[in-house]
């Protein structure tokens, strides 16, 4: 039966919405209506939207009354999702502001996601916390739940998260009997390929419970568990002296508000002769993080831009000696995590319910979008403190092929034989 046409009430509220994404190929229908797209453009995408009620949620909040609404289906999508998020992205980004209710929404989250020690254990228990299961559909064999590192744009997962792992290595500059301290350790993959690979003792933090058992029971399993200590605590607990100071993808769950304490546990931790490396996602600019993204999936998150960043290393006059952005690697990570969620959909809805399936799935080509755009970037920064020895004179220890086996061969031979 053919559709029927928009009443003038629901007319302009689509036009507003086509206000807001300009003139993206987007077709749009509301209820039994037809569809409303730009004249003589094949859409990239049709949204329907169930009903007047859902329609007007996206005008007062486009965000979170987008997000929310795919998620309980009363939006659907015929066509490419991460096509789609690019237009809508580059066109809010080009708008430059957000409504009075997405910035009241904003504010009050900054009040009810507190990144205090409390605060931190519950936002990182919504995230991280679900069961193991469900990011071993997805993940690589490892579960690094971070960038990747594409040697060549071909190469598998696998090797990418091996090589970012190797890379940030090389970036420290470790060496055997060295101690090392990591802050959000995730499931372990870093602290493990760092003792094994490098002949390193690892102290590792996290707060989530499933990871650190998960964590633990890998480093008996791998032999390693006299070298690496997994320790569920936060950051702001971390005692001890180390050569060397890492955390890859906890600084997104700090907050701005906390960053002086994560550089007082970094200078407690390492003095004025360590080193370290902070691999976070963040911004060309501030800008307020997801408000869909912190209701839905990642409470207190923030991206910082690194102006909000560099600051930390001044009071306690730390160099910083190298600043890279992988960015466009965290795209081509997100389009192989995004291919394996939807190769495991059917497990994960068995699991969690066809609602989380459309959350998780949104969240994914949601983050695919904004690096591929670049929205979002993924910085690696360097820094030493004013005494620390151990700086390179080129970077061609960065790009040089690390010999893996070689390493591994050379630190169990002074091992066993001290």
């Amino acid at each position: 039966m053919a559709g029927s046409t928009l009443s003038s009430i629901d007319r302009r509220l689509v036009r507003r919405i086509r206000a807001a994404i300009g003139d993206a190929p987007v077709a749009i229908s509301l209820g039994n209506s037809n569809s409303d797209g730009p004249a003589g453009a094949n859409p990239v995408a049709r949204v329907h939207i169930a009903d007047r009620k859902t329609l007007m949620k996206l005008v007062l909040d486009p965000e979170v009354g987008f997000g929310d609404a795919y998620m309980t289906g009363r939006i659907t999508i015929n066509g490419d999702l991460v096509r789609l998020l690019e237009l809508v992205l580059e066109s809010m980004q080009k708008a430059g502001s957000e409504g009075w209710y997405a910035r009241l929404r904003s504010g009050l989250l900054r009040i009810t996601q507190p990144n205090s020690l409390r605060g931190s254990a519950r936002n990182i228990h919504h995230h991280y916390d679900v069961p193991t299961d469900f990011y071993k559909l997805w993940l690589d064999s490892r579960l690094v739940y971070t960038c990747a590192y594409f040697p060549t744009p071909s190469a598998t997962l696998e090797d990418a998260q091996i090589a970012k792992m190797d890379h940030v290595c090389r970036k420290l500059c470790l060496q055997p009997g060295e101690a090392v301290v990591e802050t959000g350790c995730g499931w372990g993959a870093l602290a493990l390929h760092m003792a094994r690979h490098y002949g390193v003792t690892v102290r590792a933090f996290n707060v989530s419970k499933e990871q650190i058992a998960f964590a633990r029971q890998r480093a008996q399993a791998e032999g390693l568990a006299h070298r690496v200590e997994f320790i569920h605590d936060d950051y702001r607990n971390v005692s001890g002296r180390f050569d060397a100071f890492v955390s890859v993808g906890m600084l997104e769950h700090v907050g701005q508000e906390h960053y002086a304490d994560l550089a007082r546990v970094i200078h407690r931790s390492i003095g004025d002769s360590g080193r370290g490396l902070l691999h976070f996602i963040g911004r060309n600019r501030p800008h307020p993080f997801s408000s869909w993204i912190k209701m839905r999936i990642f409470p207190g998150a923030y991206a910082p831009a690194l102006s909000q960043v560099m600051p930390m290393f001044e009071p306690w006059n730390f160099s910083v000696q190298d600043v890279e952005n992988i960015g466009r690697h965290y795209a081509s990570t997100l389009e192989h995590w995004l291919a394996r969620f939807e190769g495991g959909v059917d497990r994960i809805t068995e699991m969690f319910g066809a609602e989380f399936v459309r959350a998780w799935r949104l969240y994914l080509a949601g983050s695919l979008a904004s690096f591929r755009i670049s929205t979002l970037q993924l910085f690696q920064v360097v820094f030493a403190g004013s005494q620390c020895q151990n700086i390179p004179w080129t970077r061609q220890h960065l790009y040089a092929r690390a010999d893996l086996a070689q390493k591994e061969q050379k630190w169990f031979v002074a091992t066993s034989s001290s």
